[in-house]
């Protein structure tokens, strides 16, 4: 019944943001990456930035200037101070590959649960594995973030600012699809950035991952 009265959900946010685009499609604004990566060394903050640009051109939006939705703790492109990961996005409104609105701005994104056909579609406009019955196999719904629910740094989570591979380090995730195990779709498990911390920054796989990370458009 609970995933009968979900799927109920996606389907009329899918049809408002779906009419609402109607008219003249929106370009694309927002995506997880297709790209995986086994473990949380992305190579640090602007070498995900750069691969959200490389991922937007090839999908025909790389005109557009795009940024990783990942925290750091230090940020050496302002003095090594933190980077939350809100503010890294501009002001949206920002639309997924396949014209559905994500967010229409910073508080309204921040207020939404993880939802497949919102945040778990990549630049190609295909959907990634998730929890939800018939979905491909292996779960692939742990996205990186570094975040808390508000999207600013978790201290102590961002696999040393996305340059570690490290076992004892960790990574607070989201969970793309807004569903954890068994099916939970309430509290932590519903986030769509920060659901719980990763096992190690060595391996993003167990527990559901593949090291993707989400990439907005600033502008």
């Amino acid at each position: 019944m609970r995933f009968i009265v979900f799927f109920i959900l996606i389907a009329i946010v899918a049809l408002t943001e779906i009419a609402c685009a109607a008219d003249a499609p929106p370009p694309l604004g927002f995506f997880v990456t297709s790209a995986k990566h086994k473990t949380g060394n992305l190579g640090g903050l602007a070498a995900a930035d750069q691969l959200c640009q490389t991922l937007a051109a090839a999908a025909g939006q790389g005109g557009r200037t795009w940024h990783a939705y990942l925290s750091t703790e230090h940020d050496p492109e302002n003095k090594n101070q933190p980077a939350h990961a809100r503010d890294r996005i501009g002001q949206g409104p920002w639309y997924n590959a396949n014209h559905i609105m994500v967010g229409k701005d910073i508080a309204d994104l921040h207020e939404r649960r993880g939802n497949p056909i919102l945040f778990a579609v990549d630049e190609n406009g295909k959907l990634i594995p998730g929890n939800w019955p018939g979905s491909p196999r292996p779960t692939e719904h742990d996205v990186l973030t570094g975040s808390t629910a508000e999207g600013r740094v978790a201290v102590g989570k961002t696999c040393n600012d996305w340059t570690s591979d490290s076992a004892d380090l960790k990574a607070q995730i989201g969970h793309a699809d807004g569903i954890g195990l068994a099916g939970n779709t309430v509290g932590p498990s519903a986030s769509w950035n920060s659901a719980h911390e990763s096992r190690g920054c060595n391996d993003t796989a167990p527990g559901g991952g593949a090291g993707r990370f989400y990439c907005f458009a600033v502008k």
